[in-house]
């Protein structure tokens, strides 16, 4: 198994394999952390996860789960699950994921904790654990309905049956979806494209959004205008404005500072 991490143009590119239809373990995820930590430490402008292999996850290594002696020994278990999905979610840079066929269980709720998925139209995405009598338990349930709605989520994770990319993109789950041939593609143009921009800007945008999931649009509101501020001192904001004084609209070059 491994999680390799490339970083080009202020791309980091991250891709994970772990056998033939990469089963989450702990092993995997410390291997998730050490390219979180990575990642964290050089701060590149945007980051693309993806697998490697035929699909993107067919689940967990459910030995684990059964390795466990104790309600403690579970929950202590289940803790260290939710830390992949609640790292990703915190990361100031944009962030997508990538799916290219089936994912399943913790794949997807780690998907679900980027901020964009894009998926081939020949992806597959399920919360199945109700085939072992388990709910989703790193937090993909929660970040399902925050995006699809109450109704759905439950649907979703009750039937634990296999829903299609254009479904989810009417869901509002899926941002595009994309035919296998320009996947590839796809992502690296908008990843480019969101590494060319300004940075701080976006991370400010996702401090907001935060702010709105976890508070409610009053205490969102309440912090616009300081974390709006809080941009004056940036590289970026500085010169796009001088940028759009001279040149006009669209003209600028941000260095994500």
């Amino acid at each position: 198994m491994s999680v390799d991490l490339q970083f080009s143009a202020g791309v980091a590119n991250l891709t994970f394999a772990a056998g033939q239809v990469n089963l989450y373990s702990l092993a995997l995820h410390d291997e998730f952390d050490a390219a979180l930590d990575s990642i964290e430490a050089n701060q590149p402008r945007v980051l693309v996860v993806k697998a490697d292999g035929k699909i993107v996850s067919g689940g967990v290594d459910v030995a684990e789960f059964y390795a466990q002696k104790s309600e403690a020994d579970t929950k202590a278990l289940y803790d260290r699950m939710l830390e992949l999905p609640n790292r990703f979610a915190a990361l100031e840079m944009p962030t997508i994921f990538v799916a290219h066929g089936l994912t399943l269980t913790w794949a997807l709720e780690v998907a679900l904790a980027c901020d964009l998925l894009f998926a081939s139209q020949k992806a597959r995405f399920g919360l199945v654990e109700r085939v072992i009598g388990l709910t989703p338990t790193m937090g993909g349930t929660q970040r399902l309905a925050a995006r699809a709605g109450l109704a759905r989520a439950k649907e979703f994770v009750f039937s634990g049956a296999l829903y299609d990319a254009e479904t989810l993109e009417r869901w509002n789950v899926v941002n595009r979806v994309f035919s296998p041939e320009a996947l590839a593609d796809g992502v690296a143009e908008f990843a480019a494209d969101l590494a060319a921009g300004p940075t701080k800007a976006f991370g400010a945008a996702k401090e907001l959004l935060r702010l709105l999931e976890d508070d409610g649009l009053a205490a969102s509101l309440a912090e616009t205008t300081a974390i709006a501020a809080s941009l004056f001192h940036t590289e970026d904001l500085q010169h796009g404005m001088e940028s759009f004084l001279t040149n006009g609209p669209g003209n600028a070059q941000f260095n994500g500072h």
